[in-house]
């Protein structure tokens, strides 16, 4: 009884003024539904990233949760946009030389315009991608070394890093070696020490540039994960042919910052440079 006598004020309200009004006689002229209160909250529906892309036909402007995002969403003309995100991340920098670093690896689940970056765990889906995707290594989001992206994020035209930072060219990173004593030398300066996150004996390791670089391992393009406490891998902005691009990594067994290239597939660690 109380339900429906609630449901026929709320009718009567809705009638009187053509908009709904809750916790309020006398709602917005502006709003068609209008919740008043200064105890409680509006509470949309909440759910995880596959249950939001199963919804049949979203309509532009529908409103979201995402449990797996950890932020608000709402649906516009071009896809799913993060509104708010309850794990802004914050990035301390250390200046190495003349340049200014962050000193943990990137944990955005965004572009630069609010763009939603999407997060792929079946393998066959990251192996097909040809846009850019994010991962946690082994689909594990406490494995704590940072999220994996692919390249096509890396490059995307949306900017992978945020405002004031970018990812760094080759060049800068070859710029980064040359500040710590050429690429034989710089290696150990730039990884955590002890054995803790990486493989024994973890040689060389000083970090005395504050780099604090860690061995969050890799996706390939085929999907599957390898080396986790073995390399720490690291995107350049930089391509080197249609296919491949370059990256830096850092290797448990030696002191020594390896400049390769390899398929723009790969899932790797991102860190950006100060504008």
């Amino acid at each position: 009884m109380k339900n429906l006598f609630f449901f026929v004020i709320l009718l009567l309200s809705a009638t009187a003024h053509a908009q709904v009004g809750i916790g309020t006689t006398t709602p917005a002229a502006s709003a068609q539904l209008d919740v008043s209160s200064t105890t409680k909250g509006f509470l949309p529906p909440r759910m995880t990233t596959t249950q939001r892309d199963a919804i049949s036909s979203p309509a532009t402007g529908l409103v979201i949760f995402n449990s797996t995002t950890n932020g608000l969403e709402f649906k516009s003309s071009t896809g799913w946009v993060l509104l708010s995100a309850a794990t802004t991340v914050s990035y301390p920098s250390v200046l190495i030389g003349t340049q200014y670093w962050m000193d943990k690896n990137l944990e955005l689940t965004t572009y630069r315009n609010g763009d939603l970056i999407p997060y792929v765990t079946d393998p066959t889906a990251w192996a097909s991608l040809t846009t850019g995707a994010w991962c946690y290594y082994g689909n594990d989001p406490s494995s704590g070394y940072g999220k994996l992206y692919n390249w096509y994020a890396v490059n995307d035209s949306r900017g992978l890093a945020p405002q004031g930072w970018h990812i760094p060219t080759d060049a800068e990173w070859t710029t980064l070696s040359t500040l710590l004593g050429g690429t034989s030398a710089a290696g150990g300066k730039m990884k955590t020490t002890g054995t803790t996150r990486w493989t024994s004996p973890n040689t060389g390791a000083t970090n005395e540039s504050g780099f604090a670089g860690l061995p969050g391992g890799n996706r390939t393009n085929n999907g599957t994960f390898y080396d986790i406490g073995d390399y720490g891998n690291w995107w350049s902005s930089t391509e080197h042919n249609t296919d491949n691009a370059w990256f830096r990594y850092l290797d448990y067994g030696i002191g020594i910052v390896y400049p390769f290239n390899t398929n723009k597939g790969y899932g790797f660690s991102v860190r950006c440079l100060r504008d």
